[in-house]
């Protein structure tokens, strides 16, 4: 009798915690502009963005990584992408590099507390084993690509093999990716359950490069000028003065029909959400992956911050991110603490009044708390940092800042030697990056980039780096949905390498912080010079 009623228990518990949880919808933006959305002044047509930040919480100083793997990553995990393994690189199609299958994904926490799960859009977090696919990682509904190069019409096969699938099959669905993708969430959130909560995924192609729209939005903007103004990143605004010198079609022009595109998308979902009464209990949240592209074909401004895609200055960093969830915050607001990607999962996490339990500690914090209650988030304990080295390889542009300080480094790799150049800001009063104050404040400077050292240290030897073209001879495949290895055509454990398992923890160390950790999660402990151990969220 007790053990049946332990059982009862076991199962009635986590039906209450569902029964008072919200739906959550995350959508993601490809290199969406800071200055490209109606609520900051953009002339592109926005509404359904707009609604949301006048119904929902603006989060101003919403930081993310430079580029699109990354980034996504730590929204996934509530981790560092420089532990992960891809904070310098995105995962090209000709790469197998992916996310550690022991890393705890945002939708195997909410499956595990009775919650749906979909993903609808790109996936672009490891495509080469079955043990990086969403199917694989927490998401019960997958509808979308695999990675980046698809292109935005119809068999989305811009690397010369077709990725589209649903759930590992290859499907035919014929039309403009952005509305495909808005038909589909469409009919899962009418298909879903209704006796429990859903987390719905969608991370869009738009607006990234190449930029691709209707006939009849691309003609909406026919007349709209490229008045932006310099970005102030160096390579980014030679290459738009030589498309000024060079004449093509008006980027700008085909990049705010791509967004208006995008808009309209998101504008169906919420209506769905209005239709079957789900809006007042959804929390939906909205981000851009990364900074606007800002170099020649990109099309986007992020003034008046600086740089763009790739960046660490504010403008590559530094996005658009709203948060609406009637039920318990209140419209029209702005959160001015400084969040960033890390944080979604344990802040969904706090709205949902699930635990994190996740594998490994997480880097994130939970917002929810601050942010439900309107009230600033106390300094964090240590500075956020991010990097790039996209897209020239050897050329590594990364940051490190806190509340008030902010310092860039732009590392150049040349054969025989690194060129460092430094930029410090007071970020607090001076957000757009005029005032270079490195030779003022040595002190900070020195601080800031030892703990980048540390930092960069971290990285698994073997992690993502610029490779923005294929290996000689590399050859698509003709469809993308049957390329991951299987599981069971794959060892039961990952590989350990090539360092003997007794040894290696000491040939970690001695392999020398620069050329990156090789053991997985491996830090150095403090009791003994020259020994690694894992970190697990038992610490």
């Amino acid at each position: 009798m007790r053990v049946i009623t332990a059982f009862l228990l076991a199962g009635i518990l986590p039906l209450k915690a569902v029964a008072s949880s919200p739906n959550i919808i995350m959508i993601v933006a490809d290199d969406l502009g800071w200055a490209d959305v109606g609520f900051h002044g953009s002339p592109i047509d926005t509404p359904s963005l707009d609604r949301l930040a006048n119904e929902g919480i603006e989060l101003s100083r919403f930081y993310t990584t430079p580029i699109c793997s990354p980034t996504r990553a730590a929204l996934m995990t509530g981790r560092d992408p420089m532990r992960l393994g891809v904070a310098y690189a995105t995962i090209m199609p000709w790469q197998n590099n992916g996310i550690h299958p022991n890393e705890t994904f945002l939708p195997e926490l909410f499956k595990a507390n009775g919650y749906q799960t979909a993903m609808i859009g790109k996936w672009h977090l490891g495509h080469s084993q079955q043990t990086f696919h969403p199917n694989a990682r927490g998401f019960e509904h997958f509808y979308g690509h695999l990675h980046t190069e698809v292109g935005y019409w119809s068999p989305f096969k811009a690397q010369g093999g077709v990725d589209f699938q649903r759930n590992g099959e290859t499907i035919d669905d014929e039309g403009y990716e952005t509305f495909l993708m808005a038909a589909e969430a469409e009919r899962w959130i009418k298909a879903r359950d209704p006796a429990k909560p859903f987390f719905l995924y969608m991370p869009f192609l738009a607006p990234h490069t190449p930029l691709e729209a209707p006939d009849e939005l691309v003609e909406k903007y026919s007349d709209l000028k490229d008045d932006r103004p310099k970005s102030r990143s160096k390579n980014a605004d030679r290459t738009r003065m030589l498309e000024r010198i060079n004449p093509r079609d008006n980027s700008r022009q085909v990049y705010a029909a791509v967004v208006d595109a995008l808009d309209q998308a998101i504008g169906r979902v919420l209506k769905t959400l209005d239709d079957e009464q789900l809006a007042d209990d959804t929390l939906v949240m909205f981000i851009s992956d990364n900074g606007g592209a800002t170099y020649a074909g990109g099309g986007a401004s992020n003034a008046p911050y600086r740089g763009g895609k790739g960046d660490t200055f504010e403008g590559g960093i530094r996005v658009v991110a709203v948060m609406r969830y009637p039920a318990k915050l209140k419209g029209g607001s702005r959160y001015e603490s400084v969040a960033s990607v890390m944080d979604i999962l344990p802040t969904f996490s706090g709205a949902a009044g699930i635990e994190a339990t996740t594998h490994y500690p997480l880097d994130g914090i939970d917002l929810w708390p601050s942010i439900s209650a309107g009230a600033p988030m106390p300094a964090r304990n240590k500075p956020l940092m991010f990097l790039a080295e996209t897209p020239i390889k050897g050329s590594v542009s990364v940051t490190a800042f806190d509340d008030k300080w902010k310092l860039v480094q732009r590392i150049e790799q040349g054969h025989l030697s690194a060129d460092v150049s430094n930029y410090l800001f007071d970020i607090e009063h001076d957000p757009y990056e005029y005032n270079n104050l490195a030779t003022q404040h040595p002190d900070i400077v020195e601080a800031f980039a030892d703990q980048i050292r540390d930092w960069r240290a971290l990285y698994p030897n073997a992690g993502t780096r610029s490779n923005l073209v294929p290996p000689p001879g590399w050859r698509a495949p003709k469809d993308w949905s049957g390329y991951p290895q299987p599981v069971d055509e794959l060892q039961a454990a990952p590989a350990p390498g090539m360092p003997p398992a007794r040894g290696a923890k000491f040939l970690d160390r001695m392999h020398g912080p620069a050329g990156g950790r090789l053991i997985y999660n491996c830090v150095p402990t403090a009791w003994l010079a020259g020994m690694c151990r894992e970190q697990t969220r038992a610490d």
